[in-house]
């Protein structure tokens, strides 16, 4: 039952090499960096598989226009590979991410005491229009404030994490906590979906790799915050990879965040620690070191034909795509130049 059939699996390895072969390359990618302005970009992405993404931008232009557009067409993509396959457990757990991003935009919104009309052009509810889910977002959006956002979330999956959100950030008061607590409902689906199909031996180093990363940031950075031994153990996803549930009860108990990062060199990420840098840069460099080994692991998932891993890579390597793409828009507009975009997005080396 936890098998995709042979023809799904044909369908879907087809489709994700398609996808995979329409990418751009690091060349392309230093190009469109260069572009003089967004008028520039935009002809240049003209040019290329975003053709009619590009189609719809709206003069005049900017940097959150095109990168909605770009986020709908990830969207879209993702969904048409949900639908390959009558198992989309996992899949579909990837897609809960859409969602949360709307709802950490909302929620920060609300604790910055933005409203509606501040908030809504940075909202693109293409996700869960696709699912029929978008009552869940607008409830949260028109809500006055955020104790009242936080109530209309109750009743849903990201009730219990959207409470604990609110909680600590008023004790906090760091935005990245709507972050963390958010995504803990994310992770915890991808684990959950990955238990429920029975556990996949193509897909354990990609959803161990994510949930290892989460794990060891949400650690680090409830150390950060000064959270107590038990919301950071709250925090934790289940079941756990490569850093262990000893290794992450060692970080919990640490002294302070660079001891944790101590006890997290015993394992087998210890190259993403960086050598010297204050508590606050060295978490940041840990979650750099630990996307550009997601990128990677997403590549060579490439390797294992007709597998789910390969669908699930897809998404992944699409979702890279279209933030290195924001990335470059964003930089664009505001004439940073191609010297300071590249080096901040995630690529390969061109052979």
């Amino acid at each position: 039952m936890s098998r995709i059939n042979r023809p799904q699996r044909i369908f879907g390895t087809v489709r994700a090499f398609s996808e995979k072969g329409k990418m751009l390359s690091k060349g392309e990618l230093e190009s469109l960096s260069d572009s003089r302005d967004l008028d520039e970009l935009v002809t240049k992405l003209k040019n290329t598989a975003y053709t009619d993404v590009m189609a719809k931008v709206q003069k005049p232009f900017n940097a959150e226009k095109i990168e909605n557009l770009l986020r709908e067409d990830l969207v879209d993509f993702h969904a048409s590979m949900a639908k390959i396959v009558t198992r989309q457990d996992l899949l579909n757990a990837y897609y809960t991410k859409y969602i949360i991003w709307n709802l950490k935009v909302i929620l920060k919104g609300k604790a910055m005491g933005r409203t509606y009309e501040e908030i809504l052009p940075h909202v693109n509810m293409r996700a869960e229009e696709l699912i029929g889910r978008r009552d869940i977002v607008v409830k949260a959006l028109v809500a006055k404030d955020l104790d009242e956002a936080i109530t209309t979330l109750q009743s849903s999956e990201f009730g219990a994490d959207v409470s604990g959100a609110a909680q600590a950030y008023k004790e906090k008061e760091d935005l990245q906590i709507f972050d963390v607590y958010l995504d803990h409902s994310y992770y915890q689906a991808l684990a959950t979906a990955y238990t429920v199909i029975g556990k996949p031996a193509d897909t354990h180093p990609l959803i161990g790799l994510d949930v290892d990363s989460y794990n060891t940031l949400s650690t680090l950075r409830a150390k950060y915050w000064g959270l107590s031994e038990t919301h950071i153990k709250s925090l934790r996803i289940k079941p756990t990879f490569r850093v262990q549930e000893d290794t992450l009860d060692k970080m919990a108990t640490a002294e302070n965040v660079k001891e944790a990062i101590s006890v997290f060199a015993s394992t087998v990420y210890k190259n993403v620690i960086p050598n010297d840098a204050n508590e606050i840069e060295m978490i940041s460099k840990i979650e750099a070191g630990f996307e550009r080994l997601t990128y990677k692991r997403a590549v060579t998932s490439y390797g294992k034909m007709f597998s789910y891993s390969t669908m699930i890579a897809a998404v992944k390597l699409k979702s890279i795509e279209v933030r290195n793409l924001g990335a470059i828009a964003f930089g664009v507009e505001q004439k940073i130049g191609s010297k300071i975009i590249m080096p901040r997005l995630l690529t390969v080396a061109e052979k």
